[in-house]
């Protein structure tokens, strides 16, 4: 491969994840939190979260199926960032990202409560419960937009990622002077 096609290929390669997973983040982007393929497992994480804080009393029970839906993406995020593996840095970032366009749908839902609850009426709804508690069921609105706005930044952050964590040559510098 001549130099010309090297320093190419060098400059393309670190962008060919953003633009494999751009048509993916423009879909959750516009579609805000619309159930897709990938909630089956988020609702399973969700309420696996539950169970791993009910230890913690029954805020953090409550808040632990939105607390496991950032961790888990997370702890991928940084695993594959400290490996400076960038796209799958990426998918896990527009995972995280996707997460909190569903988390924005629930807690906006919060006072009208239209979304189906898995368990039907027998379960109060988490976000209901844990605005009603902190004195903000009132912004449940508001609420709802930071995780959306906080979404929007981690698919940004995973758009450009390519320009934060870059593969770096090793240089051989020779100090015998």
């Amino acid at each position: 491969m001549n130099n010309k096609n090297e320093n190419f290929w060098k400059t393309v390669k670190p962008w060919i994840g953003t633009t494999i997973l751009l048509p993916m983040v423009i879909f959750y982007t516009i579609n805000k939190g619309q159930f897709t393929f990938i909630d089956y497992i988020n609702l399973l994480i969700h309420e696996g979260g539950h169970g791993v804080f009910k230890i913690f009393g029954k805020f953090i029970y409550t808040l632990g199926g939105t607390l496991m839906q950032l961790i888990i993406p997370s702890m991928f995020i940084i695993y594959y960032w400290i490996k400076k593996k960038i796209f799958v840095t990426q998918i896990f970032l527009v995972w995280l990202g996707e997460n909190l366009m569903n988390i924005s749908v629930y807690a906006e839902d919060a006072r009208v409560q239209k979304l189906p609850l898995l368990g039907g009426n027998k379960v109060y709804h988490d976000w209901t419960w844990l605005l009603s508690q902190t004195g903000m069921l009132e912004q449940d609105q508001l609420v709802g937009k930071i995780f959306y706005g906080t979404g929007i930044l981690i698919f940004l952050i995973a758009m450009f990622l390519p320009l934060f964590l870059r593969k770096l040559e090793q240089a051989n510098i020779d100090l015998d002077i």
